[in-house]
């Protein structure tokens, strides 16, 4: 059952990552751009309420948003990956096995997390000894 876990554990990784590079190109946001245009362009030609009207380009910004959001998360978030790898390999004492966590598994990150749990409990008794 564990096997069968980890099996899928890796295969929802890989298509979460896939998609999200998918939705953070530029390609798909023209792409998109293009289809909701053309999804007002055939929904001017109906009669429609102006709450309809006003309803739809709502939804289609929105929809445009979770592009340019997505492309924002993915550059902070491969510039933070950057910065914290320098910052743990310029330091000679510190674990490089936290460099490029972002590649990780979510179960390989929380066995790191549990190890510097447990590290920061070892500290706090330490503390309270002195």
């Amino acid at each position: 059952m564990t096997k069968l876990y980890s099996t899928l554990e890796r295969i929802f990784e890989k298509i979460a990552s896939t998609a999200t590079v998918i939705l953070g190109n530029p390609i798909t946001f023209i792409f998109a751009v293009f289809l909701v245009l053309w999804w007002w362009i055939n929904n001017l030609f109906t009669t429609r309420d102006v709450h309809q009207i006003i309803g739809d380009i709502i939804f289609g910004v929105t929809f445009l948003s979770l592009f340019i959001i997505q492309k924002s998360f993915n550059r902070f978030s491969a510039s933070l990956h950057l910065k914290v790898n320098e910052l743990v390999s310029s330091h000679e004492t510190a674990n490089n096995s936290v460099l490029n966590a972002d590649v990780k598994t979510e179960r390989e990150i929380t066995e790191l997390s549990k190890e510097y749990n447990e590290l920061a409990e070892k500290l706090k008794e330490l503390d309270e000894e002195l």
